[in-house]
Parts: C-alpha cells; structure tokens; sequence
C-alpha cells in the first residue's frame, strides 16, 4: 500500500484534469442512470398505459443520452490518457536520469538487460497500475454510488437482497489478488533475465557467430523464453479463472433479485417498469463489481513493477560530492596516489591495490605494466573517482579528490579506451562529445590533429554520417582516432590510455599511435602500456604486480634491475624489438 501511495504523488502536477476527468466520469454515471430511467418509462407508460407518444420519443431521447454519454466518455479517456502519457514520461524520464548519476560500480553488480527492462517495461505497467486503474476504480465508484442510489428509491428491499453476494465476491477478489501479484513478480523478473540474455548476445553477436554458438544460444534463449511462457500462464491462468468465478457470483445475485422482483410485481408493490429499470440498474451495477477484477490485475502488475522502479530510484550512489566541494584548477603541478588501497565490496579479504605511493609531476608520461589482473586499470579508474579508494587518497594540486566536484574532477580529464565507445549519432556529435556546443571548425581541427580528417571526409555525409551502433560502419582503427579526436576536443590536462592501440593491427596501430603522440603532447599521461614503443617513450614505467608498485623508473633503468620489468621484458616484449615483432601486455 505504501508503494501505491508513492506511485499517486506522480499525480500531483495534474490534479486539474484529473477533476474535470472526474466531472465527466460523474457526467457517464448520471447518463447510464438515465438510460434505466428511459427504459422503465418505455415499460410503464408505452407498452403497459399503451402512450404510443413515448413510445415514439423514447428511442430519440435514447439517442441523445447515448451520444452525451459517447462525448462525456471520450473527454474522461482523453484526459486519462494525456495524464498517464506524461506520467509515464516523467517517471522514465527520472529513473533514467538517476541511473546514469548512479556511481560506475552499480553497472558491474546490475546486467544491462535488467536496467533496460527497468526503464522500459517496468515504466508502461506502472501506467497502468497509476491511471488506468484509477479511472475504472473511479468511474465504477461513482456508478456504482449514482445507480445505487437509484435502486434503492425504486426498491429498497430488493437492493439489500442484491447486496447479499458482496462479501462472497470480496473474499474471492482478495484470493486473487495474492496470486496474480506473485505471478506478476515471477512474470517481470523473467522477462528482465530474457531481455539481459537478448542484449548480451545480439551485442555479441561476432563472438556468438565466430565460436559458431548460434544453436547453443538459441537454446538458452528459448530456455529462458520457456520460463518467461510459464509464468505468463501462470498470471493467465489467475485472471481467467478469476473472470468466470465473478461472473457466476453476478449470476448468482441476479437470479436471487429476480426471483425476489417477480414477487413484488405480482404484489404490485413494483411496477414492471420499476423491476426492468431496477433489474437494468443491477446490470450495470454488478458490471464495476466485475472491473473491480480487471483494476486489480492492473494494480498488482503496477505495483510489482513500481516495487523494482523505486529500488532503482532509492540506490544512492557510492561516489558522492560533498556539500562544500571545491572546483580544481587546471594549473596544477602534481598528482599523488598516498597509501592507497582499494578492495572491491564484498570482496574485502582481496586488495586490489594494496598501498600505492606515486607523485607524478605535470605533463609526465607513465606507462602502467604488470601482468594481466595486477590492478592496472584499477588504479586509472580511481583517478575520475569511478571508484573511490578504500583506504588512502590522491591529490591533484593538493587537493582530495574526494573534496573535488565530480564534475570538475572529470574535466580535467579524457580516457581513450581499448573498447572504443561511440553513439549511433553524427560523426560530428561523437567527436564533441562532452562538448556539444563546440563550433563545426573545432570539431574538424581536432579531427585533423587525431589524424581523422580524410577518412571523415570520404565518408557518404562527411562530418553528417550516421555511424551506426558502437560505430559499427567504421573499422577498429577509424572509431579509435574517433574517440582521440573527441579527447583532443575536451583539451583536458589529464589523459588516460587504457590499451588504446591493443586490438589494432598493424597498419592501423601506427596511424592511432601517431594520433596519441599528438594527444599526449603536453599532458600528463597515465598510459596502461601495450607496446614496446609506447613503454620505451614514457617518462616514468612503473610495474605493478599483485595490486603493489614492485617497481619504478625508466627503461633502462628498469631493464638493470633484472627484476619483474625484465621478467616481462623477455617474455612479452622481446620480438616487438624485432622487426615485424609484435608484443602485448
């Protein structure tokens, strides 16, 4: 209930249209009421009086009721759906934008396809849930209030007989309700593994074809798929077994008054037009009764799905700025890891890093070496506060990061990756990036600068061309002077290179690495290295191994030691020294 008293606050900023969709709910009640009213002056006075003047009125004046009825109806739907579109609207709009504020390790722990279903699916039942059901509820309500009313002055005796079924249709609603909310929840969680399963492998689909997977995957999706069938049915089976059960409670009811009205008219303490508008009446009583059924299939599937939106909309993000934080100059001189440790959550026996201390001086280059898992791309993931320290702290110019606002921490900074991100968007757009109010001629210098130019140009739309998903339409090399190109733009002081050229051949490797010379050029650089070249270039290696500094300095310098730098020297980088070589970290 409290989830539900959450959800209506979403109402709020329309309370206008929702009375006026409320005046004309009331409007309908009032006509459908009338409707009954004409059919028992038809009875009484056109075929029992035999006044052949109403019988020729009253199919006119039933025209008219119905039309009246057909616009108050179309006004109520009108107003309900432009309600719940902008609710709809405003409540995707705000669980996607603090999905994106939450901190980078929410996106380790939740798969994309959960997050996905979340913002999507989750959103258009909670409609449902938030405006449909409320305006049947509503509607049947004030039918319900208005035709009652009705029943009692024509009988009032025959009205309480009518009501004797009420507690019996209460009892088997709420028995329904506690099974279709289980089978909702069950429905939802399986339709959110089945689209993770379904965004894992499209996205992968060349390593799906390449391993020639297609069948296996094929056989986990319709496993999953199966699963997501059964708990459909399961829900399915609830409402339609719920519907009938309604029906003969209504049934029930209807036969008892009946049998009652028979009564009365003989007696002639009841007109026939009074039973006919009364037993009419009933009909269209007992109809809200039966939506009831519907509205609490809706609210059930509302309510799960609100339940998982909120759990989104309460998780509060690990990395947080603090009231009082400062924004940092560009024009500092250093950058220090002191003491710092990181261990991921839940893992806390388990030091990543385990006390680094590192000062780099403004416009340095440091290559980050070690073998695979040894806490490189950790270690340039504290730096933009994707993850915070566990114990410890980095300065830049002086200054915690910690004390820093985020957003003017991350602009000191451009990260050029091995898994090149692009939008399917322009050219133009994916190089501004971060800069979106940049001039074209801005966009373009930083091109050339990246080496992008000419490849651009030659492109159908030049600067204008869609690239597709992940930059599909453009080659491994293309995307990646893409992305330099965008961190050119950012002109930031800090640059990070996580195995920028790793996946590259050759040919291309050399048109990225000329790219990143000009990127690097009076920046200060933490590059995770991949070739010899960049190694040898750098003005500081540090070697890193079981998430500790074993080693620091130049190559040669390193090379002397004959420790863990030489051990990886042998084995990793010795043929690229060679022409043709080609060595990886």
């Amino acid at each position: 209930m409290e989830i539900y008293k959450r959800l209506l606050t979403y109402l709020k900023p329309y309370t206008m249209r929702l009375v006026w969709a409320v005046v004309f709910m009331a409007l309908t009640s009032g006509l459908i009421a009338l409707q009954t009213y004409l059919a028992k002056i038809v009875v009484d006075e056109g075929f029992v009086n035999m006044n052949k003047t109403i019988l020729l009125l009253i199919p006119a004046a039933y025209v008219i009721v119905t039309l009246f009825k057909g616009v108050a109806l179309y006004a109520k739907d009108y107003l309900m759906g432009h309600v719940g579109q902008k609710v709809v609207n405003n409540i995707r709009d705000q669980l996607y934008a603090h999905t994106v504020s939450l901190s980078f390790s929410y996106f380790t722990k939740m798969p994309t396809g959960i997050i996905i279903s979340r913002i999507m699916n989750d959103v258009n039942l909670v409609q449902g849930g938030l405006t449909r059901a409320p305006a049947v509820l509503t509607q049947g309500l004030l039918t319900m209030m208005v035709l009652l009313g009705w029943v009692i002055y024509l009988n009032w005796r025959l009205t309480l007989a009518s009501l004797v079924i009420m507690p019996l249709a209460g009892i088997a609603l709420s028995k329904f309700s506690k099974r279709l909310r289980k089978a909702s929840t069950q429905m939802q969680e399986h339709m959110g593994s089945l689209t993770t399963h379904l965004h894992e492998t499209i996205g992968g689909i060349r390593i799906v074809k390449a391993f020639s997977m297609e069948v296996h995957e094929s056989r986990r999706f319709a496993e999953k798929n199966k699963d997501l069938f059964n708990a459909l049915m399961k829900a399915i089976k609830t409402t339609v077994v719920s519907h009938p059960v309604m029906e003969i409670i209504t049934v029930i009811g209807s036969a008892l008054v009946m049998e009652f009205g028979f009564y009365y008219v003989f007696r002639q303490t009841m007109t026939p037009g009074d039973f006919v508008a009364f037993m009419m009446a009933l009909l269209f009583l007992y109809r809200p009764m039966k939506d009831l059924n519907s509205v609490n299939n809706i609210v059930q599937d509302g309510v799960a799905a609100a339940r998982r939106i909120f759990e989104v909309l309460d998780s509060v993000p690990e990395i947080r700025e603090k009231t009082d934080a400062i924004s940092l100059s560009r024009d500092f001189q250093s950058i220090a890891f002191e003491q710092v440790s990181f261990q991921y959550d839940g893992h806390e026996e388990d030091l990543v890093l385990n006390d680094i201390n590192l000062t780099i001086e403004t416009g340095t280059t440091v290559a980050i070496v070690g073998k695979s898992g040894g806490g490189k791309t950790t270690l340039v993931n504290l730096l933009p506060r994707f993850y915070d320290a566990s114990s410890g702290s980095i300065m830049i110019g002086g200054v915690d990061i910690r004390d820093a606002r985020i957003d003017s921490l991350r602009s000191l900074m451009a990260i050029v990756t091995q898994q090149t991100i692009l939008f399917n968007d322009t050219v133009r757009t994916n190089i501004a990036y971060g800069r979106l109010e940049c001039s074209v001629d801005e966009v373009m210098r930083a091109a050339e600068a990246a080496y992008a130019h000419d490849f651009i140009q030659n492109l159908p739309q030049g600067y204008d061309t869609i690239i597709g998903e992940a930059g599909v339409k453009l080659s491994g090399g293309q995307r990646q002077r893409i992305a330099i190109a965008r961190a050119l733009l950012q002109d930031a002081p800090i640059l990070i290179l996580d195995e920028a050229t790793s996946s590259l051949d050759t040919e291309s490797e050399k048109e990225v690495q000329n790219a990143l010379d000009r990127l690097m050029t009076g920046r200060t650089s933490f590059v995770i290295a991949h070739r010899l070249s960049t190694i040898i270039k750098a003005d500081i290696i540090i070697v890193l191994k079981d998430g500790r500094i074993v080693e620091q300095g130049t190559h040669e310098e390193l090379l002397k030691l004959k420790g863990e730098y030489k051990n990886l020297y042998d084995q990793q980088f010795r043929d690229e020294s060679r022409p043709g070589g080609i060595g990886m970290v």
